[in-house]
């Protein structure tokens, strides 16, 4: 059976419900909006953030509708946030498809975006619940700080591995962390639960990111051409593992690529040969087993049953997708 699938089997029902209130609270009665609206929809999203909210819900107690409403706001917020790093990042692919602001130009696109994070604003006051609403709050201030300190990075050619791990703790990993965080808290779990569903959404979110990262170092199956990330002067784990590892005069080579900040394809290609024949592969995929590690501890503790058996798919879904 197809992973996604087995990620979702406890959860079935309750994921059909949570696609109807998604698809009801982003509706709009004007047809030039509701347009933009049903493109940015038709994208071919897994709802995987959603998805690990409901299972974090129901391993702590019976789903509400104020986990409903949580999930609901959580995936507007990454809509939004996905269509305003395609146009930071001029991107003209997303998921396969063309982004938004290929489509329909960068202004329409930035505003189709805020009106998605007004929606997810609109939709966090109806958990009722404080501590969620700032939960979902922070989290909107934690993926804009990770994309600021990842373009600074970039701007200052900053090699520093905490760095990186920062960046994407900030990036990626607080989005999931955040979903299982205020999937618990949704259904009244205890304090200590809630930090552990905390946790483990963090780990698998630094797991996501770093198989992504490993993604712009081959084919572009995954809808975003290979070496993106290294033409918007972006040094993922592979690449900083290979310069801070290398022989000296190699390694400068490659600086001095990165330095000029002109990214032609040679110099992609060049850069992207240079991180694959010196380990760098190897070592974002040592990291990704660390951490996944740490998921399957945290899985380990909790009761057996659908649930727990459906985490554990999560977590290897994460680790060996293949987009």
């Amino acid at each position: 059976m197809d992973k996604k699938l087995l990620i979702a089997k406890p959860i079935a029902s309750e994921l059909e419900r949570f696609t109807s209130y998604f698809r009801e609270s982003i509706f709009c009665n004007n047809p030039r909006i509701q347009e933009i609206i049903d493109y940015i929809m038709k994208s071919d999203g897994k709802h995987i953030r959603p998805i690990l909210l409901l299972l974090a819900a129901k391993a702590c107690g019976e789903i509400t509708e104020t986990t409903y409403h949580s999930a609901v706001t959580v995936e507007l917020l990454h809509t939004a946030s996905l269509i305003h790093d395609d146009v930071v990042d001029e991107s003209k692919m997303r998921r396969g498809r063309l982004s938004t602001n290929a489509i329909y130009d960068n202004k329409m696109a930035v505003l189709a975006g805020d009106y998605f994070l007004s929606t997810a604003l609109i939709k966090s006051v109806l958990t009722g619940d404080m501590e969620i609403i700032s939960a979902i709050s922070g989290l909107g201030r934690s993926l804009a700080e990770g994309e600021l300190n990842q373009l600074s990075l970039a701007k200052e050619i900053i090699l520093d591995e905490a760095e990186y791990f920062e960046v994407i703790k900030k990036k990626t990993a607080s989005l999931l962390s955040v979903c299982m965080k205020i999937g618990a808290q949704s259904v009244g779990a205890s304090s200590e639960n809630v930090d552990r569903f905390e946790k483990l959404g963090e780990y698998l979110g630094i797991c996501f990111q770093l198989r992504d990262d490993i993604f712009d170092y081959f084919s572009n199956n995954v809808g975003k051409p290979t070496g993106n990330d290294i033409r918007e002067g972006k040094v993922t784990l592979p690449l900083l593992y290979a310069l801070k590892n290398t022989d000296s005069e190699e390694s400068q080579a490659m600086m001095k690529i990165i330095e000029a900040s002109e990214f032609s394809d040679q110099d992609v290609s060049t850069l992207i040969s240079f991180a694959k024949e010196n380990g760098g592969i190897e070592y974002a995929y040592d990291k990704i087993e660390i951490f996944r590690q740490k998921a399957i501890e945290i899985i380990d503790t909790l009761k057996e049953g659908e649930v727990k058996e459906a985490l554990v798919n999560a977590v290897e879904y994460v680790v060996e997708r293949v987009y």
